[in-house]
């Protein structure tokens, strides 16, 4: 890709661009709205060297690279290690610094991880782009932040719609404010963290949805202006706010099930999970890895009053991949039965990273982000058990890839009931950095994997966005039996966002926006269906379900282009659809002629908002 553009610069509009759509649309909530009736039924670049956007007028100078304590992993430049015995001053310093590289880097090459030892730190954090903030206890207690942990919005004069790329996990937050704000949009998480206090998920402005999981809060979430929101398995002390899909599974003091009005979608219990795998410090100064057992019916978080369940994994069982690693030398640990830990950087993929072992830890820090050169799969795993991925940014190469994740190869049977496989914050951009070409972001043909958190997105701004440009036919193929999604952002995709062919899949939370940009009706048609749909169902399924699911339409290009229905399932009673909301954006410019099939809808220029409250 284009290597010519500066960490900290602006990001190049297009006509594309996504975020000035939905400001557009935004102020619309449903409580103002008049809705229509409801129907019934590999090598590493280091952080800051290179880049893929203009150069600013002003560049930031990047943070002094990190040193690491004798006796501590080496986990190179980008990963800033903090104990309580460095003093607030110095500890401020370098969170400052990142903040300066990274607040404006959307298309950025810097990558940077903040971690704290257990103890206490009276800093305030402000996250960036591509920062990844963690605690180093094996309970979120271990480590008080007693001023501010935040993510602050406008970095590009789209408010928060733009907020991606960061998160936090793992720590007990005491804000000084009484109150910290969580400002973010796809592609962020927000786990594992007791906040003694208020949560605000805006800053005033518009934003566009995010992730909470395996929290504690104890004080009020106000979701202000944010459009949707997933939150899983955590406790909170109230919420208040709603626009347009908003969904808790396995949450304990969560709102009722209310949708349309306001649009609250409640699942007491959370059918099947496991939490993000986890770095830690033991009691004997130890580097580990935890290993979150599986959760059956369960509410509530993990931790809270009980020691997690799980295994420890000690840091010499990983390989621990910094600037300069390849492909081939992950290749290799991983065949000798090394786990690995991806620091954070950016790394040129050759051949496919191939994990054929069960029980496979794949842990990325920093938001460390794979690209697959020469066409390949930048991850490939074989049809085994308990194989876990998480804390990644893949990103498609120039080169066509079949796929950038797969879970299994075609026709993969085998059952990992007991052992389940999970992805948990693993993002997917086809574009927006520069060209890049897949046939489908991810492929799960195995059985029973969990889909914890992930927005598979073909760009709609930045460099390499175009109809011929990046290219992607599909975002999620799940061929396999048993799988579930908890928090399933996908968005852009050339053709069906979502094709599931798996037997009792599940979803809780799906947001999408079709794409801007097909040129005409002509060229982005479904066979004799205008236009395609965002979730399909596959013809011969005879049981799946999904809760709160949104699809979005605006066709830039072409306002008369129409997507027959923006879910494709068939009637039957075992495949069934709860609380579902289409939008015509921009103040109507394209229709979604129906919700599912042909109930429900429209959602076009007169009637720009769509509701339908289950389905069949």
């Amino acid at each position: 890709m284009p290597l010519d553009r500066t960490d900290n610069a602006p990001e190049r509009r297009t006509s594309l661009h996504r975020r000035s759509f939905l400001t557009l649309a935004s102020g619309a909530t449903l409580a103002s709205v008049a809705a229509p009736a409801l129907a019934s039924s590999a090598s590493a670049a280091p952080a800051g060297s290179t880049a893929a956007e203009p150069a600013a007028s002003t560049a930031v100078a990047p943070p002094p690279p990190a040193k690491h304590a004798a006796g501590d992993p080496d986990f190179g430049p980008n990963v800033y290690v903090f104990d309580s015995s460095m003093s607030t001053e110095s500890i401020q310093t370098t969170i400052d610094q990142v903040y300066a590289q990274q607040q404006h880097a959307q298309f950025g090459t810097g990558r940077y991880a903040l971690l704290f030892k257990p103890g206490g730190y009276g800093v305030d954090v402000r996250l960036g782009y591509y920062t990844h903030l963690a605690g180093l206890g094996l309970q979120p207690s271990a480590v008080n932040l007693t001023s501010s942990l935040q993510v602050l919005g406008d970095a590009h004069g789209n408010g928060t719609l733009v907020n991606f790329w960061r998160g936090a996990e793992n720590v007990f937050a005491v804000p000084k404010s009484g109150q910290d704000t969580w400002a973010v949009s796809q592609a962020t998480f927000y786990r594992r963290i007791y906040l003694l206090g208020d949560l605000r998920l805006n800053d005033g402005s518009w934003a566009s949805g995010g992730f909470i999981a395996d929290c504690q809060i104890t004080g009020q979430v106000n979701s202000g202006t944010q459009q949707q929101w997933i939150t899983r398995n955590s406790v909170v002390g109230g919420w208040v706010g709603s626009n347009w899909n908003f969904v808790f599974v396995g949450v304990a003091n969560a709102p009722a099930t209310s949708f349309p009005t306001p649009p609250y979608t409640s699942i007491a219990h959370t059918p099947v999970v496991r939490e993000k795998p986890f770095l830690y410090v033991d009691s004997d100064g130890a580097y580990q890895v935890f290993v979150p057992a599986v959760r059956t019916d369960s509410q509530a978080t993990s931790w809270e009053g009980r020691k997690p369940e799980g295994v420890s994994l000690p840091i010499s069982d990983f390989y621990i991949a910094k600037a300069g690693t390849t492909a081939a030398d992950m290749n290799a640990a991983l065949a000798q039965g090394k786990h690995l830990l991806i620091t954070p950087g950016i790394y040129h993929l050759a051949e496919s990273l191939t994990i054929t072992r069960a029980d496979t830890v794949v842990l990325g820090l920093g938001l460390a982000t794979l690209i697959p050169d020469n066409g390949v799969i930048a991850i490939d795993v074989a049809d085994v058990d308990g194989v876990h991925l998480a804390g990644l940014l893949i990103e498609a190469g120039t080169q066509t890839s079949d796929a950038l994740v797969r879970f299994g190869p075609d026709g993969a049977h085998r059952h990992h009931r007991a052992n389940p496989s999970s992805i948990h914050d693993v993002f997917v951009r086809i574009g927006g950095a520069g060209v890049g070409k897949t046939k489908q972001s991810v492929v799960i043909n195995s059985n029973n994997v969990i889909i914890d958190n992930t927005w598979l997105w073909r760009a709609d701004h930045g460099r390499g966005v175009g109809w011929t440009s990046n290219t992607v036919d599909e975002g999620l193929v799940v061929n396999g039996d048993d799988v579930v999604a908890y928090g399933l952002f996908v968005e852009h995709h050339q053709k069906r966002q979502v094709q599931w062919n798996g037997e009792n899949g599940r979803t809780y939370f799906f947001q999408n926006e079709m794409p801007y940009d097909p040129p005409n009706q002509a060229a982005w048609m479904d066979g004799s269906h205008r236009g395609y749909p965002a979730y399909a169902v596959g013809d011969g399924v005879h049981s799946h379900e999904a809760w709160g699911l949104g699809s979005y339409c605006i066709f830039a290009d072409d306002p008369s282009i129409v997507s027959d229905r923006a879910i494709a399932a068939p009637h039957r009673p075992g495949v069934r659809f709860h609380s579902m909301i289409t939008y015509s954006l921009g103040g109507g410019q394209g229709t979604i002629a129906h919700v599912v099939n042909d109930v429900g809808g429209p959602s076009d220029a007169e009637t720009t908002l769509a509701l339908l409250r289950s389905y069949p």
